[in-house]
């Protein structure tokens, strides 16, 4: 990871795109760590995906873990199709 001040990050703003373009995460150095990071679209949207990934790999453990403990609900289905009704 590249970090540049913020004045930096100003003056050099061309540079500083291809570099998260290329795949590297740029630090934005700010006052009182208030800091910044600028990614490539590609990054961030995979980033997003790992996340959504474990939420819902989190869910299905939960949902295992229930079923494990005995935790369903048993329906038939003539049950079903009147609830769908």
């Amino acid at each position: 990871m590249i970090a540049l001040k913020t004045v930096d990050m100003r003056n050099n703003f061309k540079r500083v795109s291809e570099i998260a373009k290329q795949g590297e995460p740029v630090l934005i150095a700010r006052p009182h760590n208030d800091n910044l990071v600028v990614l490539s679209e590609y990054a961030y949207n995979e980033m997003v995906r790992i996340k959504e990934n474990a939420e819902y790999r989190a869910k299905i453990e939960k949902s295992l873990q229930e079923l494990r403990e005995g935790k369903v609900v048993v329906k038939t289905m003539e049950e079903l199709e009147a609830m769908a009704e």
